[in-house]
């Protein structure tokens, strides 16, 4: 069983805690935004010290933060679509080869149907 069925499985059980990461994942974004905002000033002086080094600090942070966001908000939503697979992308450029605007009707078709699945 793949790591995303058993995601599905375990948050269609226990909607509760899907839930939870869903409301854990909105925190996590305002408290983002709100700790940027309050300390920005305290970041930018910490960032003048040591340019380069604090760069990749502050990009591995943000990095992370995204990555735990999105990943909450996948836990979350993982209890909706019955019988979907996992991890389904649209075709992007590969499907279309040769079309101008191919990769973009690629992507507006998929946007499209998401919304159709997840109702």
């Amino acid at each position: 069983m793949t790591i995303c069925k058993e995601i599905s499985n375990f948050s269609r059980t226990h909607e509760h805690i899907a839930d939870t990461f869903s409301v854990l994942a909105l925190v996590l974004l305002f408290a983002t935004i709100w700790a940027v905002l309050e300390y920005h000033r305290i970041l930018l002086e910490w960032w003048q010290h040591n340019i380069v080094l604090n760069t990749v600090v502050l990009v591995a942070v943000l990095v992370a933060d995204v990555f735990l966001v999105l990943g909450m908000l996948a836990i979350g939503s993982a209890r909706f679509g019955d019988g979907e697979k996992c991890f389904g992308t649209f075709r992007g450029r590969h499907g279309t080869k040769g079309k101008p605007f191919g990769a973009f009707r690629a992507w507006l078709h998929h946007m499209e149907n998401v919304g159709k699945k997840h109702r």
